[in-house]
């Protein structure tokens, strides 16, 4: 009993971290863009405008009298043709323009963002597909893995089986517990609580640990080991703090701050287990 409670302080001191470290990568990157700011600015206002040359005056033209010009005729000229160059450089500087407000409000900048822009705006741009469910009532299967609590959309929800024999295979990551076989299919079975935390993995959080059950990651043959089924819940999108950073914990699509609880981007995730990769990728 007592390596329970000792087990579920730590996940609970786990979940706790999680929920604030993104607060406080949001509060340094505040600062840093207002550092940057600062010395922008800084730099602007020790800017000398060039001077610009005089114009150079032309000497005046003496004719004489008696001489008389040729009559000029008329030369067909050839079409002007804009040289590749240029326009290839316009379109690298358009990729590379800084989209920064405070850079856009500078007065010396003011004359070339507007073309850099127009060129960047005719580029075609590629956006990840967002998940339907962020953006609506959806239902969600909450579980416990260590006294931790994860949550997955049941849109996203392959199955649930009971655990029955694994079979262990070699060569494989150590979160790999081996493979079940249901009805002549074979299901990759996950030791969840050694792939979610794996630095607060050891023998006395492996001994407390009773799976029971394998929940099925959409239409993969991946399956993650939980101890108990807790219930289906209705959530809303406004209960979540969607994880808004790109690259970072790719399988974790938001946390429930209501629940104590971690949603799972299934489609992240399987990608992750696919490629052999653990949380620390």
């Amino acid at each position: 009993m007592s390596h329970l409670i000792a087990s579920q302080k730590v996940i609970q001191h786990y979940l706790k971290a999680l929920l604030t470290e993104e607060d406080s990568e949001q509060t340094a990157k505040t600062a840093l863009a207002d550092e940057q700011k600062a010395q922008l600015n800084k730099l602007l206002a020790q800017a000398v405008p060039v001077a610009t040359p005089p114009k150079s005056v032309a000497p005046p033209v003496t004719t004489t009298p008696k001489s008389v010009a040729p009559p000029v005729t008329a030369v067909k000229t050839a079409p002007v043709v804009i040289p590749e160059e240029p326009l290839a450089k316009l379109k690298q500087l358009a990729e590379k323009a800084p989209v920064d407000n405070t850079v856009k409000e500078t007065a010396i900048f003011q004359r070339e963002i507007p073309v850099a822009q127009r060129l960047a705006d005719a580029l075609p741009t590629v956006k990840k597909a967002e998940k339907a469910y962020r953006n609506n009532r959806f239902q969600a299967l909450f579980f416990s893995v260590a006294g931790l609590k994860v949550a997955v959309p049941l849109i996203e929800l392959g199955g649930i089986h009971e655990l029955s024999e694994i079979n262990s295979l070699f060569g494989k990551p150590n979160w790999f517990k081996g493979v079940m076989l249901y009805r002549e299919q074979k299901f990759n079975v996950v030791d969840t609580a050694r792939w979610v935390m794996p630095e607060k993995y050891d023998e006395i959080l492996a001994q407390g640990l009773n799976y029971q059950y394998l929940v099925m990651l959409g239409s993969s043959n991946w399956g993650l080991c939980c101890e108990t089924l807790i219930d289906t819940i209705t959530l809303e999108p406004e209960q979540i703090k969607w994880r808004e950073q790109e690259g970072k914990r790719p399988w974790m699509a938001g946390l429930i701050k209501e629940h104590m609880c971690v949603l799972v981007d299934v489609d992240e995730l399987i990608n992750l287990l696919s490629r052999g990769l653990d949380i620390n990728a």
